[in-house]
């Protein structure tokens, strides 16, 4: 490897133009590619086979109008008045306006809202009225209805009384064969009483229609009591609900999308903000909600470019040339263009969310700069010594650059096996973030040796130049002085010990109550509209209406529409019975009538702890539902994607983390040929990793030093920040590892002593490493203070761990613990020596080869 990257430096530096110019095209190639596809992302997380994504499955099958995705409009008088015509009107024809735009569902006037939800209030109170008016109507007929039921009933048995006397009189004049004068007027009455008879049956007809129709009519009226009653129940768990402040003072418009958010095209975002924006509307504030930002505009802000400019800085102080100090820069500055071009480009083809990019810039600057600074370094140290410029850059290749490699394949392997949690956008940021470690490699090992052939001696200082000039041989300079007294480290091995894991430690407490999940609007920079949107909203409809908890229930069969409306109203009365539930609207019944859909509000913030609880307590009531509807119940929104989300991770990392730790201390084997090296660097890479879990949970959880970090509205840790950070922290802290263990094992084989081995070790590299970890803290630290909220936690996390892990566990404790176990440190069995390849990280045999 060592001869094959020496001939690589060499042949590059040969043919310096060539290489420049081929990686300017890739650089042309790949921007091309992002400007003809264009780049599609996301800052919603979706993941296959999470409940709250099963559940927006079901709808996109069962309920495709109801799968869509929305955002929000917040219209606010500066003022504090309440809005006037004029507004009204304006924010109106805007909405209209936005309706029209391809992929917008509906754009609900926020006016038009809540003036129906008025009137169904209204109408609920003026139903319940007419139908107690019905009520006594229907009453008020029953009761003539059976006052002359009563007095048919005493006509029809007077007459029949009469009829019998009557009968009997007829019968007793036959019997007694009376003449035709007595029994003729008998007959007569006969006839009348049978017309009586028929007169009654008449009345007794009309009375038994009136009955059916004093009955239809109370049935009716029963019905619409019955659906008045569900109905006035729905109104009453959807009594808190408003698009409208009660100061009439500030408006919610809700804009509802075709598909779902995290599918809605970025132009289609960006038509509905400028046809908004297009026509300011006088005395108005118009903020949009967190879904309207989707997507990164920047890759770089001003904090980025701060850190870039600290690292720079480092660099001049160390190698004493703006020339020498500016060519890792603009290393790192081509690796992470042409990685984050074809990233871009790439995001049309697999879905990514918007942190993948900026997680590539940020580790592509860091490692580029290092990588680079590693190969520039040895060069200098070569040419004070007399080597000639290309010799010496072919050297530098193959020597610092071996090492860049196999430090840039542990990085790698740590990134790429986060494919092995199963979860899609975290496999896609690790490969993204993988490919921009490899671009980095690459123009460390071609464009650096091509820059430095073109440089030639320029990246000396003048007094350097002149003493080369002069014939001065500088390197015996190179290396390590030997000093009488040692380091501290193998001096007070044990001291060293105790202190740096106490500090470490103490950092660690705070990551025993970290609690993860997504951001909202709230963690948003505060001068944001979406951090805007968010607090108005919460002031005028209470925290809960930044994030609603979607419930979705499905029955088996479509219901009769009394019986769909009971359903309805019982499924919404056992969610707005949950604690911490402001209000529960129905979202609708699916056209087959199987599925229905609710908005649950809670009183607090979608990332909040009672709205994750809020969250378990609804999918708690799914046995209830079971029994009561026949109904399945699921859940989805943001605080039940940050449970779901959480879970799969900490489901996943067991797997991930022994992945890595085993591929890496076999790689560490390799390499230092020692069991208990790998182990020890293993160890202090996890008391790192607390560590700097602590100090997340610490700023971002707990809001220490919020104001210095620009936390002002302290919430839960990203959900996937604790895998991609123990992804990367493990590649870096072992690209520590390799550069000042190679140098001490190289003493130790060399015939020092462990203790000296350690000295001279840590003295070659010390002033390297240090400048290198600096770099990546300053570069780390910009993104801290990023304009994105999502990478802030991250920026933090990467340069908190490298001053960890660079300063106190690879500097102090590592070598401590070395310096305790002697030369058993470097103990290995010899059968597992034997069958493992020898790998000259250092490029040793290349240097003796080539200088001796």
């Amino acid at each position: 490897m060592a001869k094959l990257l020496y001939r690589l430096g060499f042949g590059s530096a040969k043919r310096a133009w060539l290489v420049i110019i081929s990686w300017i095209m890739i650089l042309g190639i790949s921007v091309g590619a992002m400007v003809i596809g264009g780049s599609k992302l996301s800052e919603t997380i979706t993941i296959d086979g999470i409940a709250s994504q099963k559940v927006i499955d079901q709808l996109k099958a069962s309920f495709p109008s109801a799968s869509g995705g929305s955002a929000q409009v917040v219209f606010h008088s500066v003022d504090g008045s309440k809005f006037t015509a004029a507004q009204e009107l304006a924010i109106s024809q805007s909405l209209e306006k936005v309706a029209n735009v391809s992929g917008v569902d509906q754009a609900l006037n926020p006016f038009t809202t809540n003036a129906e939800l008025v009137k169904q209030r209204s109408d609920a109170a003026e139903g319940l009225s007419k139908l107690d008016a019905a009520r006594k109507e229907l009453d008020a007929g029953q009761k003539a209805f059976d006052e002359g039921k009563v007095k048919l009933d005493e006509a029809f048995a007077d007459l029949t009384k009469k009829s019998n006397e009557l009968e009997a009189g007829i019968k007793q004049a036959i019997d007694a064969k009376a003449p035709d004068a007595v029994l003729t007027p008998l007959l007569a009455n006969r006839a009348q009483i049978a017309a009586g008879f028929s007169q009654i049956k008449t009345q007794q007809a009309e009375l038994i229609a009136q009955q059916k129709k004093i009955d239809s009519g109370r049935e009716t009226i029963e019905t619409n009591a019955a659906k008045l009653k569900y109905g006035n129940e729905l109104l009453v768990v959807s009594a808190n609900f408003g698009t409208l402040s009660r100061d009439r003072a500030t408006a919610l418009a809700i804009v509802q999308f075709d598909l779902p958010i995290n599918q809605v095209s970025k132009s289609t975002l960006s038509e509905v903000t400028e046809i908004i924006s297009a026509d300011p509307i006088d005395g108005l504030q118009i903020e949009y909600s967190k879904e309207f930002t989707s997507g990164v505009s920047d890759l770089l802000g001003v904090g980025e470019i701060v850190g870039l400019v600290i690292a720079a800085i480092v660099l001049f102080l160390m190698l004493g040339t703006l020339v020498a100090a500016g060519l890792p820069v603009i290393a790192a500055i081509l690796g992470v263009g042409v990685a984050a071009t074809i990233t871009l480009a790439l995001s049309k083809v697999f879905e990514m969310n918007s942190t993948t990019p900026v997680l590539g810039v940020m580790l592509g600057l860091a490692v580029g700069i290092d990588y680079s600074l590693f190969i520039l370094n040895r060069h200098i140290r070569q040419l004070k010594a007399g080597v000639g410029v290309r010799e010496s850059i072919g050297l530098a290749t193959g020597t610092s650059g071996n090492a860049v490699v196999f430090a840039g394949l542990t990085v790698v392997i740590a990134l790429v096996a986060l494919n092995l949690t199963g979860i899609a956008f975290l496999g896609i940021m690790g490969t993204m973030g993988a490919l921009g470690i490899v671009v980095s490699v690459l123009v460390a090992l071609t464009f650096t040796p091509a820059m430095l052939g073109l440089l030639g001696l320029r990246v000396l200082s003048k007094k350097n130049r002149a003493l080369l000039a002069s014939g001065h041989n500088q390197a015996e300079e190179q290396k390590p002085k030997p000093e009488k007294k040692p380091l501290l480290v193998t001096r007070q091995p044990w001291l060293i010990v105790l202190a740096s894991v106490a500090v470490l430690v103490v950092a660690a407490l705070p990551s025993a109550s970290m609690r993860l999940g997504l951001p909202d609007g709230s963690s948003e920079p505060v001068d944001s509209s979406e951090y805007k949107a968010y607090k108005l909203t919460t002031k005028a409809f209470g925290e809960g209406a930044n994030g609603a908890v979607v419930a979705v229930a499905e029955i088996p069969n479509k219901l009769s529409s009394l019986d769909e409306l009971k359903t309805q109203a019982g499924m919404a009365k056992k969610l707005f019975h949950l604690k911490n539930v402001d209000s529960v609207l129905p979202g609708g019944i699916s056209d087959d009538g199987k599925t229905y859909i609710f908005q649950v509000v809670p009183t607090t913030g979608p990332a909040s702890v009672e709205t994750e609880n809020l969250v378990y307590e609804i999918r708690d009531l799914e046995s209830q539902f079971d029994s009561e509807f026949d109904s399945t119940l699921g859940v989805t929104g943001l605080a039940a994607t940050n449970i779901d989300v959480s879970k799969k991770l900490a489901d996943a990392l067991p797997l991930y983390l022994g992945t890595v730790l085993a591929l890496s201390m076999l790689l560490m084997m390799l390499v230092f040929r020692s069991i208990l090296v790998p182990i020890l660097a293993s160890a202090g890479f996890l008391l790192t990793v607390f560590a700097v879990f602590g100090s997340i949970t610490a700023v971002f959880q707990w809001g220490w030093l919020g104001e210095l970090f620009g936390v002002h509205d302290p919430g839960p840790i990203l959900s996937f920040l604790p895998t991609i950070m123990i992804g990367i922290l493990f590649g870096l802290a072992m690209d520590y590892q390799l550069f000042l263990t190679s140098g001490i094992r190289e003493a130790f084989v060399h015939g020092k002593s462990a203790k000296e081995s350690i000295n001279y070790g840590i003295r070659l590299s010390r002033s390297v490493v240090v400048a290198a970890a600096i770099i990546m803290v300053s570069v780390f630290g910009g993104f801290a203070f990023s304009h994105l909220a999502m990478i802030r936690p991250m920026g933090f996390g990467l340069a908190a761990g490298v001053l960890f892990d660079a300063f106190i566990v690879r500097l102090l404790l590592v070598p401590a613990v070395m310096s305790i176990l002697g030369k058993s440190a470097w103990w290995m069995p010899k059968w597992l020596d034997r069958i493992l390849p020898d790998v000259d990280v250092e490029g040793a045999a290349l240097e003796r080869d080539r200088l001796h």
